[in-house]
């Protein structure tokens, strides 16, 4: 009986059970259960919250997507006022060109008219001029006497003073 208690089988599956009551004794299977369980309830609460950041981060992904849109439409928008204002700007200046060199071309017509009517009259007082003198000499030449002189300067002033008034 003894010789059997060499046997290391024996010994193996002694220690065995001897184990399995030790670990009954303290619940060490409960413990680890629990501790298995928890381990799988904090793991739960992990892939629900990874779960619900993933939601949050495509919502605001869509909110940045919906965001951009409106800004590209508003840049969008922007750009064709600034061409609209341009444009604008641009047939605003040429009729302002266009305006002020009707102007200046009207100045410049007037200022020739005004010059054809001064040299007109200063042909004609030269005219009057030329024409007074030579019908004084005229006269002049033709009417002698002492108070002929007198008649013809008269008659000179005269002549002077309707064309100065005409």
């Amino acid at each position: 009986m003894f010789t059997g208690l060499a046997d290391p089988t024996l010994w193996v599956a002694v220690s065995f059970f001897a184990l399995v009551a030790i670990l009954i004794h303290y619940r060490i299977p409960a413990k680890i259960s629990t501790a298995l369980d928890s381990r799988a309830d904090q793991i739960r609460a992990e892939l629900d919250e990874a779960k619900r950041l993933r939601e949050e981060a495509m919502a605001l992904l869509n909110e940045y997507k919906r965001k951009q849109s409106i800004a590209e439409q508003e840049a969008e928008e922007i750009v064709l006022m600034a061409q609209r204002e341009a444009e604008m700007l641009a047939e605003e200046t040429e009729r302002k060109l266009t305006e002020q060199l009707e102007r200046r071309t009207r100045q410049a017509e007037d200022k020739i008219a005004r010059a054809q009517v001064q040299a007109m009259n200063e042909v004609r007082a030269a005219a009057v001029e030329a024409s007074i003198a030579a019908s004084g000499d005229i006269l002049r030449k033709k009417a002698k006497g002492a108070g002929s002189d007198k008649l013809i300067n008269q008659a000179i002033s005269s002549i002077a003073t309707t064309f100065a008034q005409s």
